[in-house]
């Protein structure tokens, strides 16, 4: 079974997307905010394709590329110079992650969750870090779908 046939919410996420990130302390306060445009995509029957671009509002720019493979049973792994993690379907508009930046070691972990709209044109993220079993940060995204 190819990608798209085992992850069907994952295939409804396929193409171009724009939002904001802001992430918060956790005590709420705002600790950076940016812009994201983002290209999902399935590349053949096994490979997940991600790029991130970041602009700030001071000009700055990062472009990250996310390549993905398809570890069968409805689950998708990455595993890149700057992070690694694992991801899957939880149900018909639920994706969950869990991963970590490698530079940060092994006692930061982060767990995702994105929810698509019904409709496939909006969609909300919400990132946790947890470090030593403590919720240090949040990272709040709503995007929704262009082009």
């Amino acid at each position: 079974m190819g990608l798209r046939e085992d992850m069907p919410l994952l295939a409804r996420h396929e193409g171009k997307w724009e939002g904001e990130y802001v992430h918060v302390d956790s005590g709420g306060a705002v600790l950076d905010r940016h812009r994201v445009e983002m290209t999902c995509a399935i590349v053949g029957d096994a490979a997940y394709h991600q790029t991130n671009r970041y602009t700030w509002d001071d000009g700055r720019v990062e472009v990250h590329e996310f390549p993905g493979r398809h570890l069968g049973g409805g689950r998708c792994g990455f595993d890149t110079d700057r992070l690694k993690g694992e991801f899957w379907e939880l149900d018909e508009s639920t994706i969950y992650l869990r991963w970590q930046f490698k530079a940060e070691g092994e006692d930061l972990r982060l767990f995702e969750l994105i929810v698509l709209s019904e409709r496939g044109d909006t969609r909300s993220r919400v990132w946790q870090w947890i470090r030593d079993g403590v919720c240090v940060r949040r990272t709040l995204i709503d995007e929704r779908r262009v082009g």
